[in-house]
This record gives structure tokens, sequence and C-alpha cells, in this order.
């Protein structure tokens, strides 16, 4: 399921949910936006959809989304602008050094994940390599 942006925001912004994952919905919100705003897909200054527009698109409770708004705002990822919404806060000199390795270091959980799964598997690296391609490439067409 994905949410179409705001006008303020950045055009190929969304989010998509998994329920079955075993990640809560919420924290998926987050590691969501974290993403958007690390590869620059978000920028500083873009508001993010509503609770309300992001609840009804994903079909999840309000409350869920708001944790997760409250997190990131908690956190210096974002700032409530009163009346306007929840905006990406500006970026640090600190928080842009880096944002390569950062980016790569944040994926290295998850890709550890795939390469445990796919050898109990018994998966080849080309086989799996053949699968986040088109994994890849259905991102790249949505």
């Amino acid at each position: 399921m994905c949410i179409d942006t705001l006008t303020h925001m950045a055009a190929d912004f969304l989010f998509q949910v998994f329920p079955n994952s075993g990640l809560p919905i919420y924290r998926q919100l987050i590691d969501q936006v974290r993403h958007h705003v690390a590869s620059g897909r978000v920028k500083p200054g873009d508001f993010l959809p509503s609770v309300r527009q992001v609840a009804l698109e994903l079909e999840v409770n309000h409350m869920t989304v708001s944790k997760a708004y409250s997190l990131l705002e908690r956190d210096g990822v974002v700032e409530l602008v009163r009346g306007q919404g929840m905006r990406v806060a500006p970026r640090t000199a600190a928080s842009e050094n880096g944002s390569i390795r950062e980016r790569q270091e944040k994926l290295m959980p998850l890709l550890r994940q795939v390469a445990a799964e796919a050898y109990q598997l018994n998966l080849s690296t080309a086989q799996v390599k053949s699968l986040i391609d088109r994994v890849l490439k259905e991102l790249d067409q949505s």
C-alpha cells in the first residue's frame, strides 16, 4: 500500500507496511522516513503526509502513525510546524558527513539477515543477486 504525496512533499515519497514482517508497523514507518531522508528523496523542509492520511491509506491505527512521528520528532529527524504538520528538520553538518557510509551501515543488518536466510534455503550467490535486482527494479518502476 502506498501514499501519494502532499504538494510540499518530494514526489516519490511513499510508505509501505508489511504487517506479517515481525517488525512493528511504527518501526517500519520510522525506518522508511529515515531511509528517504538519508537517500535524499525527502529533503529538509519537505512535509510528511498527515497522520490521518497515512493511517487511512495504510489502514492502520492513527496512534501507530502518531507514535512513529513522535519518535522521529524526538530524534530530531522531523519537526512540528504548528498548523502545517511534520516537516523534515534541517540537516546539520554532522549528519551530512559520511551519509553514504551511514546509509550502508543501516542496510547491513538487513543484508546479513537476507544472506543467512539465503544460505539456509541453499540459494546461490547468483540467485540471491538476481532476486535483489528484481526487487530493486520493481521499486524503480513504482
